[in-house]
């Protein structure tokens, strides 16, 4: 008899994995060990003279074409083989690029962030490719397929995990309690399946849409590095001084 819940009955290799997955969901706990940065932030942004930094992230050359990946289980929805797009370009801007403030706000504190960030696994990928949190905030990972998934991260900086999803519908949250930018996560049982989280310790970060647009707002006056990465090309970064109540526009370029 078929298992519920799954798209297909493993072989006894693959079966033998799963066992032993969900051997290391129970032993490991989904949320990472709480860290903390270097120094405590002391400082409040004064929006009174906080500023603008806004820009985009664009491609120079020709774009790649997009990994193709095989998949030969029903449950993913689309078997037979498909291609996972890791650049995504229009009219020369990059999408999925995770930008942020790298240096200046180490003295700043900031409210404990709102509500949590999710990630779901269907059609066995993991939608979005790129998010961002902040330490301590919940990220979610939802089980939206019909067969197991699990998730592993791996970090350098905050602890990592591997826990089972065997259900449809099934929710399971984790937080890291450190910056880290970026943290690969993946998927054992579907190895095509990935997905980058970026932890900050502040609210200025964005992952870019299809205008490769990005915009922080309320940025105390200072000097900044501001940092891109793409999973394909690497990290650009670019400084700049924000004066009162200043507007500043960057243009981040990144090469195949």
């Amino acid at each position: 008899m078929r298992p519920a819940g799954l798209g297909r009955v493993p072989n006894p290799l693959t079966f033998g994995l799963l066992v032993a997955l969900a051997g290391v969901a129970c032993a490991t706990k989904t949320s990472s060990k709480p860290k903390s940065d270097a120094r405590a932030p002391t400082r409040t942004v004064d929006t009174a003279t906080a500023g603008f930094i806004s820009g985009a992230v664009r491609l120079n050359g020709t774009p790649p074409a997009g990994q193709s990946f095989p998949i030969a289980e029903p449950a993913c929805k689309n078997p037979g083989g498909r291609t996972i797009s890791d650049v995504l370009v229009s009219d020369g801007k990059l999408q999925n690029a995770f930008v942020y403030i790298r240096d200046g706000l180490e003295d700043y504190k900031f409210d404990a962030p709102d509500g949590e960030v999710e990630i779901d696994q269907t059609g066995c990928s993991y939608a979005p490719l790129v998010v961002g949190v902040r330490v301590g905030q919940p990220l979610v990972f939802v089980n939206n397929d019909r067969t197991l998934h699990n998730v592993h991260t791996l970090p350098e900086e905050n602890d990592g995990t591997n826990f089972a999803m065997p259900m449809l519908g099934q929710r399971s949250s984790l937080k890291f309690g450190a910056s880290e930018v970026m943290i690969k996560t993946k998927c054992d049982v579907h190895p095509w399946m990935r997905a980058w989280v970026g932890v900050v310790a502040h609210p200025h970060f964005a992952v870019t849409g299809p205008d490769g647009a990005f915009a922080f707002q309320g940025v105390p006056p200072g000097d900044y590095v501001i940092e891109a990465w793409h999973e394909r090309f690497g990290r650009v970064s670019q400084s700049v001084h924000l004066g009162e109540k200043g507007r500043e526009t960057l243009d981040l370029a990144m090469t195949p």
